[in-house]
């Protein structure tokens, strides 16, 4: 259970046993030099010693060091993380956000960081996503989208990250994927296709066309037999027979 970097303390000093006023646990088997220690500047070693000792995480959420305030918000009471949320460091503000209530993630919806704010966008309740639809970071958006309400998500149509666009073709109410006939985003259209399959049998790229000869009614799927392209006839006689033996 060893391996990581050599053992040195969080600002690179040496690491003394002896010193150290939890030397007890040592002998019990509950950390050790080089694979779990308090002290150490190595996360993997951090975590494991809140892993055998989660009682110590409480007493730990002021360390100096940033790996052992973040690896304590793991374990520690959540009672007591409230006060995390102005850290200075952005992973223990993240770590804080995931664990407490989602009402306190609207304490740093604006947060500077943004893998804070993509920690906000996965706990906030998801009638409480709006404002991250305007959010700088593609990243947060995706998130947003992912768990927004459907209502919510008309207002990323014309996103532009053709991911979060994807995503929302994927979610949003059926009626509005007739918006997405004119995306310049292939895959945004293949998203949209295969829920309203009949809007896109016409369109000009291969990926969506196939979509739609997997996904489409007999109506529909007969307009593709005789397309241009050999795997979108294949697929569309493969479809038919399917819908022919479901009937």
């Amino acid at each position: 259970m060893s391996g990581g970097p050599a053992p040195v303390d969080w600002q690179g000093g040496a690491l003394d046993c002896s010193a150290c006023r939890y030397q007890t646990r040592r002998a019990l088997g509950q950390c050790g030099l080089g694979w779990s220690c308090l002290h150490d500047r190595y996360a993997r070693r951090i975590e494991r010693v809140f892993l055998l000792n989660p009682e110590l995480s409480d007493e730990c959420l002021g360390h100096p060091y940033f790996e052992t305030r973040a690896n304590a918000a793991r374990q520690a009471s959540v009672f007591r993380l409230t006060a995390l949320l102005d850290d200075p460091d952005p992973g223990v503000r993240g770590m804080a956000i995931l664990r407490l209530p989602p009402a306190q993630a609207e304490r740093r919806i604006k947060d500077p960081d943004r893998r804070v704010r993509i920690a906000v966008a996965h706990r906030l309740a998801p009638e409480n996503l709006l404002p991250l639809a305007a959010d700088a970071e593609g990243a947060v958006r995706a998130v947003g989208a992912r768990r927004a309400e459907p209502g919510m998500l008309p207002v990323l149509l014309a996103d532009p990250d053709p991911e979060i666009r994807a995503i929302v073709a994927g979610r949003i109410g059926t009626a509005w994927l007739d918006r997405f006939r004119a995306d310049p985003e292939p895959l945004v259209r293949r998203a949209a296709a295969r829920r309203r399959p009949a809007l896109f049998v016409a369109d000009a790229d291969i990926r969506v066309r196939h979509a739609v000869a997997e996904e489409g009614d007999a109506e529909t799927v007969r307009q593709l037999v005789g397309d241009g392209e050999e795997i979108i006839r294949e697929t569309a006689l493969r479809r038919l027979a399917q819908l022919v033996e479901g009937a």
